[in-house]
C-alpha cells in the first residue's frame, strides 16, 4: 500500500535597517494638495508611494513569505527509529499594490532557493533518508528532492518554482537540512523568493527563514545509541521486533498527523501521546524535542522564556497526553488559540482555523504580516526581523506604528488619518507597504479594526 505521510543575513538585515530609515516617519512637510474627491467618504490619492526602504514596492508589487509552522524538526539519520523526514514548506503572497491592494496570482511565477545551501543528501547522515525513503515513507525519490504532502507529484528540492494557488504560492516538502554548503550548522536557514512576470522582470524580492533543526535530545534519557535503543527498549516493553526491522517509521503504527496520517493507527495510540505521556514523569524538558537547547524554536519575544515558555499555550507533557487520550485534542489539528490571551481584539479568533491557516485583513494571511508560528515578529532571530525591516524598517508587525512611532498605535483613527492620507500630512506610513492610498478610510476595515493593545515600541509585542 503506497504511503504518502504528511508531515550573510546579519549584514543584509543591517542594510535593510539603514535603508528603512529611509523609510522612518517621512519628512514631516505636507506636500502639494491633490485634486479632491468627489466620491463621498472618500480620501484623495497621491500615485503610488515608491518611497519603501531599499526601493522595495517600486515595482508596484510586494511578496510576504513565511514558514508555515516557525520550525520544521527533522531526524539526524535515518536507519534507526525515524520521527520526521527532512520536510519544510515555504508559503508567499504577493500583492499587487494599490488603493486597496490585492493578492495576486495570474500571471506570475515566483521561485525560492535556500542561501548557501543547494543539496541535502551528502551532508551528516541525512542521505539515508534518500536510501530508505521506499522503506520508510512509500516513495522513491530522487537525491535532493523530498516528500510532498499537498502536491504528491511535485518534489521539490532546494531551490524551484512555487505552485500558484487561489490567493498564495506554495512549496512543500522541501527536503532542507540545518547543515549549509560551507559545513556550518544553523537551524535557520534563510530562503530566498523572487516574483517575477511574464517576460522574467523581476517584480519583487525578499527573504524568509526556513527553519529545519535535528536537535533532538533522545541521548539524554537513552544514551549514545539513543534511536537504536529506543527500538530494543519498544521491543523489551510490548514484545515487538522494531529492532529486527530497522529503519522504522515510529508513524507506522502511532499516527501523526503531521505526515498525514488518520486516526491513532494500528497501535490506537496517537505518536504525539505516546511520546508525551512516556515522557511526563521522567524528567524531560520541551527543549529536550522540540529543538533545542541551541535551537529554541520558541522565539517569537513576546511570547518565549528561557525554557520556550511552551506550556503556557500547549500544555504540560502529562495534559498534552491526556487530552488527546480524552479525545478533547487531535494533535497538530486542534491547537492554541491565539483569542486565549488576546481578547477583545477583532480578528484575533479565528474560528476552527489554525493560525497558520488563517486569514485576516485583505485576505492576507495572519502568518503574512505577523510571522510564523513560535516566531511572531519581532524574534531573537534576525533572519525572522528580516522581512518586516525590509519594508518598514523596523522589526515589528507589518503594518504596525511602532515601524516609526513609540507606540504601536496612535491614539485614534483621525490621528493617523491627519498624518497619513493625502487629506492631511500624507507621510509615509506602515500600512503603504500594501496601499498606495485609502478610498475608505472605515476604522472598521482596518487590520483587526484598530483594536489591538497599546504598547510601547521598546517593547517585546507590538
Amino acid at each position: 500500500m503506497r504511503r504518502i505521510l504528511r508531515p550573510r543575513l546579519a549584514a543584509f538585515a543591517a542594510i535593510l535597517m539603514l535603508a528603512g530609515l529611509v523609510f522612518a516617519c517621512g519628512s514631516g512637510s505636507k506636500p502639494a494638495a491633490p485634486a479632491a474627491s468627489s466620491a463621498a467618504g472618500t480620501v484623495p490619492e497621491l500615485p503610488a508611494r515608491k518611497d519603501l526602504p531599499n526601493g522595495t514596492g517600486s515595482s508596484g508589487y510586494v511578496v510576504l513569505a513565511w514558514n508555515d509552522l516557525g520550525m520544521h524538526c527533522l531526524n539526524p539519520s535515518y536507519d534507526a527509529a525515524v520521527i520526521l523526514p527532512p520536510y519544510n514548506t515555504v508559503v508567499a503572497q504577493v500583492v499587487k499594490r494599490g488603493n486597496p491592494p490585492q493578492p495576486v496570482t495570474s500571471g506570475l511565477t515566483v521561485s525560492y532557493r535556500i542561501l548557501g545551501n543547494t543539496r541535502s543528501s551528502n551532508k551528516g547522515s541525512y542521505g539515508q533518508f534518500w536510501v530508505y525513503a521506499q522503506k520508510l515513507f512509500g516513495e522513491t525519490l530522487p537525491l535532493d528532492q523530498g516528500l510532498n504532502l499537498d502536491d504528491p507529484t511535485v518534489h521539490n528540492g532546494l531551490s524551484g518554482t512555487m505552485l500558484a494557488k487561489e490567493d498564495h504560492f506554495l512549496a512543500s516538502g522541501i527536503p532542507v537540512t540545518p547543515i549549509n554548503d560551507q559545513g556550518v550548522w544553523n537551524p535557520y536557514q534563510v530562503g530566498e523568493i523572487t516574483v517575477k512576470d511574464a517576460s522574467g522582470r523581476v517584480l519583487a524580492k525578499t527573504t524568509a527563514t526556513v527553519p529545519t533543526s535535528d536537535e533532538i535530545n533522545c541521548a539524554k534519557c537513552h544514551g549514545k545509541d539513543a534511536l537504536n535503543e529506543v527500538l530494543r527498549q519498544h521491543d523489551t516493553a510490548h514484545g515487538t521486533r522494531l529492532f529486527a526491522n530497522r529503519p522504522v517509521l515510529c508513524a507506522s503504527c502511532h499516527g501523526s498527523p503531521v505526515l498525514g496520517t488518520t486516526g491513532p493507527g494500528t497501535s490506537g495510540m496517537y505518536l504525539s501521546q505516546a511520546i508525551h505521556g512516556s515522557h511526563a514523569t521522567r524528567g524531560a524538558a520541551c527543549y529536550d524535542c522540540h529543538p533545542g537547547a541551541t535551537t529554541r524554536c520558541s522565539r517569537s519575544l513576546a511570547h518565549t522564556a528561557a525554557d520556550g515558555n511552551c506550556m503556557a499555550c500547549h500544555g504540560d507533557m502529562a495534559n498534552v497526553a491526556n487530552t488527546i487520550k480524552s479525545g478533547t485534542r487531535i494533535p497538530w489539528a486542534q491547537e492554541p488559540k491565539c483569542v486565549t490571551c488576546h481578547s477583545g481584539v477583532a480578528g484575533v479568533d479565528t474560528g476552527m482555523a489554525l493560525f497558520r491557516n488563517a486569514r485576516g485583513h485583505g485576505n492576507l494571511y495572519c502568518s503574512a504580516c505577523h510571522g510564523s508560528a513560535h516566531a511572531m515578529v519581532p524574534t531573537s532571530q534576525a533572519s525572522d526581523n528580516a522581512q518586516a525591516i525590509q519594508y518598514t524598517g523596523g522589526s515589528k508587525s507589518i503594518g504596525s506604528c511602532a515601524a516609526c512611532h513609540d507606540s504601536n498605535r496612535v491614539k485614534d483613527a483621525s490621528e493617523w488619518a491627519h498624518k497619513h492620507t493625502a487629506a492631511g500630512d500624507n507621510q509615509a506610513s506602515a500600512c503603504n507597504v500594501c496601499h498606495t492610498g485609502f478610498k475608505d478610510p472605515q476604522q472598521a476595515k482596518w487590520p483587526h479594526r484598530f483594536q489591538w493593545k497599546t504598547r510601547a515600541s521598546g517593547s517585546d509585542d507590538d
